[in-house]
């Protein structure tokens, strides 16, 4: 399971990739987390989006949560195994504390099989238009078919970046670039900027939405003068 600010660090396709969790989650990652009797939270915030009431959030499950800062570990959620550190070095200690540990892989059929289930009944989805305009997930859809995960995608904030987040498809690392925690408005076409200065030879797309937009629009000028060439769909 990824959350927002995690898009891309475990590719999509992947098997056991089962989306985004919370309030713009799928069903199966909600699922997944309701029912598990550990979770193993790498650098999340365990925040409301994510855990709704926190009383009724995964409430059979103990909790491993690693985090580099420690004013992070158990503010939201009670951590029972706590751990600061790099996410980098905590994954290599955790693999080599649980390898030659874990039970076998028949023990969680069962689990699986409910899981897969879930992802069948219950695919992300939306409502096309009986007036013949596009559905914005669907313009965002495309954009990701038709450009492909070696891109790198960069959402403002709102309704527009929740979109951005569930109907492309995310294959690699920092390929996802958003002001998720913080809810930055305008953060798009700045950072978008920045992305191609820092990576000239990879396509960029900016996803807005027209409030934000309209905050740092301005930043264009300094595209054009500089010979900045960054891709923008707005989406109203």
């Amino acid at each position: 399971v990824t959350t927002l600010m995690a898009r891309g660090a475990f590719p999509d396709s992947h098997p056991q990739h089962l989306g985004m969790p919370g309030m713009h989650g799928t069903v199966p990652a909600v699922y997944a987390l309701q029912k598990s009797d550990l979770l193993v939270t790498l650098g999340a915030r365990f925040d409301d989006r994510v855990t709704g009431k926190l009383d009724s959030f995964a409430p059979d499950a103990k909790v491993v949560h690693a985090d580099i800062d420690p004013a992070e570990i158990g503010k939201n959620r009670h951590a029972d195994v706590p751990i600061v550190g790099d996410a980098r070095h905590v994954i290599d200690e955790l693999i080599a504390a649980v390898t030659g540990t874990a039970a076998g892989a028949d023990r969680y059929q069962p689990w699986w099989a409910t899981l897969n289930d879930l992802r069948e009944r219950y695919p992300l989805g939306y409502d096309e238009p009986t007036d013949g305009t596009l559905a914005p997930q669907y313009v965002i859809e495309r954009i990701g078919e038709l450009v492909g995960p070696d891109a790198i995608y960069v959402a403002g904030v709102g309704q527009h970046q929740m979109w951005a987040s569930q109907f492309i498809k995310y294959e690699r690392p920092a390929t996802w670039l958003n002001s998720g925690g913080a809810g930055t408005m305008g953060y798009a076409v700045p950072a978008a900027m920045g992305a191609k200065v820092g990576k000239p030879d990879t396509q960029v797309w900016a996803i807005d939405g027209d409030g934000c937009f309209q905050m740092t629009n301005q930043e264009l000028a300094t595209c054009a003068l500089e010979g900045i060439p960054v891709k923008i769909a707005v989406i109203n």
